[in-house]
């Protein structure tokens, strides 16, 4: 029998609260819409003397665009290193193709190839010095890498010698973020705001502030404005969807991962929160549809895998759910909630070819080992109590067995003994009488 119903629920994380960089800025988490224009070929001058020439149909060239999106396309559908191989060909083949180098940053990224990501961040700024998604994934980069200090005084530089340029003060208003200035950060934000108020992403940042601070309602006003200006921005959707959380209107955040997911179908971490409501909400089958896709597409997300692991326990698939578990402790070694994980997985379900004694054990090793990482929760205690009763329950069980097969085995061998001597009483049977010769 299972210690509790499958419905127990641990640790989970939400792409807020839990990513390393800490921000919600996406423009990283896949490949920019802006991509090269096709190149058109100037037509050939007409000899109108000339001898019309036999047509020979030849199929036609592929653009720079082409390939771009097809490199695109590979990344999205989780395959990697195929599509760092295409994009580090279109950049040797077409090296002015800053948002090639872009995505090539961000696949190289996702690899955790970070000095890699770099040097093709800084390519990309190297063509176009203002591209906004290079700055961004830079920004977030060094951010993820304990950085940020390096390129604020960087950034504060270039900022100084242009300073009416929004995608710098943006990016400069991200380091500052990472780096807890609240205060800098949203003065940088307004300062971008005032030079392009419908600047999206410096909303992103401003309504990051606010929520930090508490201030939810704010949030959710600069937010709700960057939405009605660009409805198909997918990081709007999903910083909304994490507001509306904070202000408890479940329903309202449930549906604005869900289209944030819908637009951008490899964004790892607006298909992660949508996987942590639809788990909150016990539908595990959709859930494993989301949290799958947000590890296809970063599998080095440790708060996907969390949650995804969740998601496998919440259907009873326990050998999934525990590697997914152990992944993430891969990942992130110091993390705490794993071992909570871990042990209200062998708590929930019923592991294969494990006796109900070394069940219960195991999750209350867990349990010591997640506060033993400083970790906290307050059920705990009564999680280890009743392990610990159903264990004193499970090993009074066997001793009863083992109790009623002695008996069993003593009786059997009792009544052995006594139609042994039985059969020892019994007289001789009588010997048959001569035949006569």
């Amino acid at each position: 029998m299972s210690f509790a119903p499958r419905r127990t629920q641990g640790a989970s994380a939400l792409t807020a609260l839990f990513l390393s960089s800490g921000l919600w800025l996406s423009a990283c988490a896949s490949a920019p819409e802006t991509h090269p224009a096709p190149e058109a070929a100037a037509p050939a001058p007409v000899d109108a003397n000339s001898k019309p020439t036999p047509v020979v149909v030849e199929p036609p060239p592929r653009s720079a665009a082409q390939d771009f999106d097809q490199a695109v396309a590979i990344a999205r559908a989780g395959e990697l290193t195929a599509a760092e191989t295409a994009l580090r060909a279109l950049v040797t083949q077409n090296p002015k193709l800053d948002y090639a180098w872009t995505n090539l940053g961000i696949v190289q990224e996702r690899l955790g190839k970070h000095e890699d990501a770099e040097r093709s961040y800084r390519q990309a700024l190297a063509v176009a010095p203002e591209q906004e998604s290079a700055w961004d994934c830079l920004a977030r980069l060094y951010g993820r890498t304990d950085r940020s200090a390096a390129l604020e005084t960087e950034l504060r530089g270039l900022v100084e010698a242009k300073q009416d340029s929004v995608p710098l003060r943006t990016a400069l208003a991200v380091t500052l973020l990472q780096q807890k200035k609240l205060g800098p950060a949203a003065a940088e934000a307004k300062q971008a705001l005032r030079l392009e108020e419908r600047h999206t992403r410096a909303m992103q940042v401003l309504a990051q502030v606010y929520y930090r601070e508490g201030k939810h309602e704010l949030a959710r006003m600069v937010l709700e404005n960057a939405r009605d200006i660009a409805p198909g921005d997918a990081a709007t959707r999903n910083a909304l969807g994490l507001v509306y959380l904070a202000l408890k209107v479940g329903p309202q955040a449930l549906e604005e991962f869900k289209e944030a997911a819908k637009l951008r179908p490899d964004f790892a971490e607006a298909r992660n929160n949508f996987g942590a409501l639809l788990n909150e909400a016990q539908d595990y089958p959709a859930a494993v549809t989301e949290l799958e896709a947000a590890v296809r597409a970063a599998p080095d997300f440790a708060a996907a895998r969390l949650n995804l692991g969740n998601a496998y326990r919440g259907q009873g698939e326990f050998e999934r759910a525990k590697a997914e578990y152990e992944q993430v402790l891969a990942l992130r070694p110091g993390q705490a909630d794993p071992f909570f994980n871990l042990a209200i997985l062998f708590l929930d379900v019923e592991p294969p070819g494990v006796d109900p004694v070394q069940r219960y054990k195991t999750a209350i090793t867990y349990f010591e080992r997640y506060e033993a990482q400083g970790g906290r929760d307050e059920r705990i205690p009564q999680y280890t109590k009743d392990a610990r009763k159903s264990i004193e329950r499970e090993e009074r069980r066997l001793e009863r067995e083992r109790k009623d097969q002695l008996r069993k085995a003593a009786e059997q061998e009792k009544a052995q003994r006594e139609q042994a001597k039985q059969d020892a009483e019994k007289p001789a049977p009588a010997a048959p009488p001569e035949q006569p010769a």
